[in-house]
């Protein structure tokens, strides 16, 4: 299966179109305009503009976006909310939950790693944390699975 998605004669690999569904889940954290809006603001700041990867997967959070943040708060210490994380850990939680949760065409691990790798990247020391809620989410599903 090829994870290339193509745009315009523009290919993206998964990991790139699984960073601008990051950004524009990021993006989408500073203001309250639909999806559909903040995928049309940024286009222009992408070569090809965005994938259709990113599209469909920013889309289908928003419409689950109460349901995930569910999720990512049963893994939080006690006293702390989905409120209190910063916003770059907040958008690749978003993001690797949804992927493991409803695209099963992508092995849980490797939304865990490329979580992981978006958190080195983009947030400050906080890819630890995106580990350990991702790893307890992931053991959980693996628990249900033999029950």
């Amino acid at each position: 299966m090829s994870y290339e998605q193509n745009n315009e004669n523009v290919k993206f690999t998964r990991s790139e179109a699984r960073e601008q569904a990051f950004m524009l889940l990021f993006s989408k954290s500073f203001d309250d305009e639909p999806f559909e809006e903040t995928i049309e603001d940024n286009a222009e700041l992408y070569n090809g503009g965005i994938c259709g990867y990113a599209q469909a997967v920013v889309t289908a959070i928003e419409s689950k976006l109460s349901e995930i943040d569910e999720i990512i708060s049963k893994y939080l210490k006690n006293g702390w909310s989905v409120s209190r994380i910063s916003k770059p850990s907040l958008a690749i939680l978003r993001l690797a939950i949804y992927e493991i949760k409803y695209l099963d065409s992508i092995p849980q691990n490797v939304s865990i790693n490329e979580a992981v790798e978006l958190s080195k990247k983009y947030s400050i020391d906080e890819s630890k944390f995106v580990n350990g809620v991702l790893g307890a989410f992931v053991r959980d599903i693996e628990a249900e699975k033999t029950e």
